[in-house]
């Protein structure tokens, strides 16, 4: 590779990277999600997704305006072939503190589940009961997450074509119980973006397919809907993130949510009297640009 190359990639790699961390930052400060003497337990699956959100809040928290800690555990659910050997010696190279908790859900869900059956759901929820415990047995006080910015948007549509509810994946989450704080520090990331990040890095990616279960193809469907959909206009992703955070419950159509049995002539409404606030209102904005641009909050800068 010549010099000129290797610059222009190692430019490109910058970018990328205060990219991920100007977003990450903002999405932190956005949501109050680490605050001062914070004890954080990542999540480390050993897929792009949380190999990146480990890396970006590494990274930020030398530089942060906040003391806080980083560790990381890993579940090690007994799947056939799951190579026991790659996160120990990724994380000893690290230098960071962690626990390997094995817990064989393996067994659990092949015996629940039928075969050919998707398992992916009786999975989660058994890691989700495993991690607050060892959050619990670990003194964290928060308990972080690699969903990112394409991972709500497809929790919101399952919902919505599966679920008959508007509800979507937050970024930050307080457990049924109310003892664990569950945050999501890449919610403005694009998994895109995480992706070459990943292969930049050269993460070593352990595959989430060792169960032998079947894909979640509701989920599947639902990402090639919104692929497609970028393709054909793009902006319309970065659109539907925006319309997330901007909610009006006047307009929608849960009484629940507003109490529109006791609106009354001549109460003033927040939210405009048309379905479309402007009339030269267009299909998506004409770049992906304008669109982040519709929604550009000022946050903590951790860069």
């Amino acid at each position: 590779m010549s010099h000129s190359v290797q610059a222009k990639a190692q430019y490109n790699f910058n970018k990328l990277q205060k990219r991920l961390r100007r977003h990450t930052g903002q999405a932190i400060a956005d949501f109050n999600m680490i605050e001062e003497g914070d004890r954080i337990m990542v999540c480390l699956s050993g897929g792009k997704d949380s190999y990146t959100l480990l890396d970006i809040l590494q990274n930020l928290q030398r530089s942060a305006p906040v003391n806080f800690e980083l560790f990381a555990v890993n579940l090690d659910q007994k799947q056939p072939g799951f190579p026991e050997h790659i996160l120990p010696e990724y994380l000893n190279e690290l230098g960071i503190e962690y626990k390997i908790v094995e817990e064989d859900t393996y067994a659990i869900v092949k015996d629940k589940i039928p075969e050919g059956k998707t398992t992916c759901s009786l999975c989660s929820r058994l890691r989700r009961g495993i991690l607050y415990r060892t959050a619990k047995e670990m003194g964290a006080t928060k308990i972080a997450l690699g969903h990112h910015r394409d991972d709500m948007i497809e929790t919101m549509f399952l919902n919505m074509f599966y679920g008959g509810k508007l509800k979507g994946m937050p970024a930050k989450l307080m457990s049924d119980d109310g003892q664990h704080m569950v945050i999501r520090p890449l919610a403005y990331c694009k998994e895109v973006d995480i992706a070459e990040y990943a292969q930049h890095k050269q993460f070593p990616i352990i595959p989430c397919n060792l169960c032998g279960s079947q894909e979640n193809l509701q989920r599947q469907n639902i990402k090639a809907m919104l692929q497609q959909w970028h393709k054909q206009h793009p902006g319309r992703i970065e659109s539907i993130f925006t319309a997330m955070q901007n909610v009006v419950p006047s307009h929608l159509a849960d009484t629940n949510l507003f109490a529109f049995s006791d609106l009354q002539t001549g109460e003033v409404i927040d939210g405009g009297d048309m379905a479309l606030d402007k009339p030269e209102f267009n299909e998506s904005p004409a770049t992906e640009a304008e669109a982040e641009g519709v929604v550009k909050i000022q946050a903590i800068e951790l860069i």
